[in-house]
């Protein structure tokens, strides 16, 4: 037979979730309705940032003057670009135009008026990654822009009940190779509270999604209580046969 102190956690559990319920539904009604025919706007040229080039890139060298001198190049793990004629230019993050410039610069001692411009051939893939408390975690590929911490999770197949929203954050790669942790406002995104929280991720990130406290409690609950001291939350008859 249940006995009245499991009764009565299980009649709590139902009451936290029927007011967790409650208040995503209140969070719901606070939002602005969804327009019925979506316009999704991208941005006009003028105010979208110009592209940086990446690591990986390959890039067309062009010289109308002199065509037999163009080239293909990749742009190597350390940024550089090397050519027949120029070595080691920086490329990274920097704009097409400005790996024109410099060319041309360094091709003034070959040249007398050397005419090149730099063309991104092909793109290479933005990498990011997802561990932890998600359904399906792994590496992501896209090729344009980066995923955003939401659209990344998503990919991922979404959270399970056990994450931790409030504790997701970002491992980044800075300056020197040195890994740092950033802060994710992961549940002002869901809950529609702050749009702008969902920040766009880097060429390599990982989002980590912890587990809870409640689940690493019930996980140790199941693993090192239940199985030596088992709750039956079934009914139990014993029929003792009289005898005659």
């Amino acid at each position: 037979m249940p006995t009245s102190k499991n009764i009565t956690k299980f009649s709590v559990a139902l009451l936290l979730v029927a007011g967790f319920l409650a208040g995503c539904s209140q969070r719901q009604a606070n939002l602005p309705p969804a327009p019925q025919v979506a316009t999704p706007v991208t941005g006009n040229a003028s105010t979208l940032p110009g592209y940086k080039v990446q690591v990986g890139d390959m890039l067309h060298v062009r010289l109308y003057l002199n065509p037999e001198l163009n080239e293909e190049v990749v742009v190597r793990p350390d940024g550089m670009i090397s050519t027949a004629i120029a070595e080691d230019v920086m490329a990274y993050n920097r704009s097409p135009s400005e790996i024109s410039a410099t060319l041309r610069q360094k091709y003034r001692t070959l040249l007398a008026d050397p005419q090149i411009s730099v063309i991104v051939h092909t793109f290479a893939p933005n990498r990011v990654y997802v561990a932890g408390e998600v359904g399906s975690p792994g590496e992501f590929i896209t090729v344009g822009p980066n995923l955003t911490v939401s659209q990344a999770v998503a990919r991922a197949g979404g959270v399970k009940l056990s994450a931790s929203r409030d504790n997701i954050f970002i491992l980044r790669r800075g300056e020197g190779d040195k890994p740092e942790a950033l802060a994710v406002d992961y549940m002002a995104v869901i809950s529609g509270k702050n749009p702008a929280a969902d920040v766009r991720l880097a060429q390599y990130d990982v989002v980590y999604v912890p587990r809870t406290g409640v689940y690493e409690a019930y996980t140790f609950w199941n693993q090192f209580v239940q199985q030596f001291v088992p709750v039956n939350w079934g009914f139990t008859y014993n029929i003792n046969p009289s005898n005659n």
